[in-house]
């Protein structure tokens, strides 16, 4: 009996490789997030394809819909004179956010600062930058600020935003009549 449960399992392993071979795997189109077993999504890789700001790279770090770029910043973005480090393009490219705490931390990271440099594509006429978050995927818990148009060079809003628990956040952010999407991973607290 052992011998034919051998033939059986040596028949699948052939079969299975016999069906597989040829195909490679699928080609991300985007970006992508790993599920774990608790339901929560991981860490995105970087997607196929040109980055979409020429002069930049995709770079590690992103989740959800939101990869991190590192090199060029956006030509809009220019007038803030924006530093060389990650940053995460907002969905519509209408904002970027540029990582000075990177990795963002979950919980008060204290001596460490989450601090995000909001870059706007469109004029901010004096009006604040107001964000909204939640986990990917999940409607609770539910994090908000609004940061004043009183910084410059350019349309800049220095941020620091607060998330209670580590994973991918969504945040949605409006500033004088427009909005855009980013989601940003944040770890444990070290």
């Amino acid at each position: 009996m052992t011998r034919v449960a051998s033939l059986v399992v040596v028949a699948c392993a052939i079969l299975v490789a016999a069906c597989t071979a040829g195909h490679a795997p699928p080609t991300a189109t985007g970006v992508s997030t790993s599920a774990r077993a608790d339901g929560s999504s991981g860490q995105a890789g970087a997607p196929a394809g040109p980055a979409p700001v020429r002069g930049a790279a995709y770079t590690r770090g992103g989740c959800g819909a939101t990869p991190l770029l590192a090199g060029a910043a956006p030509g809009w973005a220019s007038a803030a004179n924006p530093p060389p480090i990650r940053y995460a393009l907002a969905e519509r490219g209408q904002a970027a956010g540029f990582l000075f705490g990177y990795p963002l931390m979950a919980g008060s990271p204290q001596p460490y600062s989450d601090k995000v440099l909001w870059v706007v594509a469109s004029p901010r006429d004096g009006m604040p930058l107001r964000l909204t978050g939640h986990p990917l995927g999940a409607a609770a818990p539910v994090v908000s600020s609004a940061w004043p148009a009183d910084s410059g060079p350019g349309e800049i809003y220095p941020s620091e935003i607060v998330v209670p628990a580590p994973g991918c956040w969504q945040f949605t952010l409006s500033w004088n009549g427009h909005t855009d999407t980013v989601d940003l991973w944040y770890v444990r607290h070290r």
